[in-house]
């Protein structure tokens, strides 16, 4: 990795580059000021869904503590992180702003379990999946503008959204797709039988680095293991033991944040080198070229992988897991369930447009808009609805 950092604006042949971008669904004048990947960017942080990540868990419930992660601050973080990895790698840093700011738009209340418990209560109508669900909120359900539902997002922060986790399906597979998912695609192709962008590839690992490293920081202030703990891990263990050694007696606060800022150092250079080595090795001259390889360009080292999966489980089977986080969860999970049921059975409890959208329409159309409803609630919201609806304070 013997490159000297790149400065702004000297982009890599393989970069997203905003004047070759295929267009919004809807044509629109573009700004003369602003590039479209920085329009889609500032139309994120100015959307409603943007403002509710405030009070939506990350892994803790708002009323826990003022210091845990939201989706909020770890989407901040994960921007932050894919920022620095794209303007090393000469890539479109503010296409990978764009899909950082918005990987998490999909996600109800509660985190995963309110997820959960959404999904539940939807077997019978469709289901529920975020990942879905944020590519909905994109394009239809949020509603600012006079000309068009949606924010009319450019395809490649759609494309980037959509497939971040890499293709959806192989060609002839695209019945299995979900019904939702399969009549967007009706309408705007985005070529869901490859890779995305490497931009989009940027923002699902800095999505990784970020909730890793972090959940280790938020599990810790939680009390839900020691420093201790973590000495037998991989990558964790040896960075904590040349802490130790390099500040004997530095305080737990202190040595937390350390070790934590080095483990993100770690992760993201070695994503930078791996992601060299697969350039250089692929020889990619455009973007579509990125998309048409048949295997990510943006990765970790293999070492790096083996010590991501043993942090994963030890996280597992420590936080998420944890009787505290569990029962937690298993509370959020009847409060979406509860609030979903009252609302099928009485949508006169609806704010009256959510109500318009399930009186009068099939079962299925109407238990969408109540999903739609709860899956837009901040965690205070939900806990203040069902709170009004069963007299419970709290989840």
């Amino acid at each position: 990795m013997d490159r000297i950092v790149k400065p702004y604006g000297d982009m890599a042949p393989f970069a997203s580059r905003p004047e070759d971008s295929r267009g919004r669904l809807y044509p629109e004048e573009e700004s003369r000021f602003r590039t479209v990947f920085q329009r889609d960017r500032d139309r994120i942080i100015h959307s409603k869904a943007f403002r509710r990540l405030k009070h939506k868990t990350q892994v803790f419930v708002y009323h826990e503590g003022d210091y845990y992660r939201t989706r909020l601050t770890h989407s901040l973080e994960v921007s932050q992180i894919a920022r620095s990895i794209s303007r090393f790698l000469g890539l479109n840093e503010d296409l990978a702003e764009a899909l950082a700011l918005a990987h998490d738009f999909g996600h109800p209340p509660f985190g995963h379990s309110g997820e959960d418990g959404l999904a539940a209560v939807m077997k019978p109508y469709g289901g529920f999946n975020h990942n879905i669900h944020s590519l909905r909120l994109l394009t239809s359900i949020e509603q600012r503008y006079a000309e068009f539902d949606g924010l009319n997002l450019t395809w490649e922060t759609l494309e980037g959204i959509a497939k971040h986790n890499g293709p959806l399906c192989r060609k002839g597979e695209e019945a299995f797709l979900d019904p939702l998912l399969q009549d967007y695609l009706g309408r705007h192709d985005l070529e869901i039988h490859t890779f995305a962008s490497a931009e989009a590839q940027v923002a699902a690992l800095a999505d990784d680095i970020a909730y890793n490293n972090h959940d280790i920081d938020d599990g810790l202030r939680a009390g839900l293991f020691a420093l201790g703990d973590l000495s037998d891990l991989p990558l964790v263990g040896p960075v904590l033991a040349g802490l130790r050694q390099h500040y004997p007696g530095l305080d737990g606060s202190r040595l937390k944040h350390e070790m934590v800022r080095r483990m993100i150092d770690l992760m993201v250079s070695d994503l930078m080198r791996e992601s060299c080595r697969r350039i250089d090795e692929a020889r990619v001259d455009t973007a579509q070229q990125v998309r048409e390889l048949g295997a990510p360009v943006i990765a970790f080292s293999e070492e790096m992988k083996a010590c991501e999966k043993v942090l994963r489980a030890f996280l597992m089977e420590h936080m998420y897991r944890h009787p505290h986080v569990a029962a937690e969860a298993k509370r959020a999970k009847h409060v979406v369930g509860d609030l979903f049921h009252r609302y099928m059975a009485e949508p006169s409890e609806l704010p009256a447009e959510h109500e318009a959208a399930v009186m009068g329409h099939s079962a299925e159309t109407g238990a969408r808009a109540v999903a739609d409803f709860i899956a837009g609630m901040t965690d205070r919201f939900a806990l203040m609805e069902h709170e009004r609806l069963f007299g419970t304070a709290r989840a």
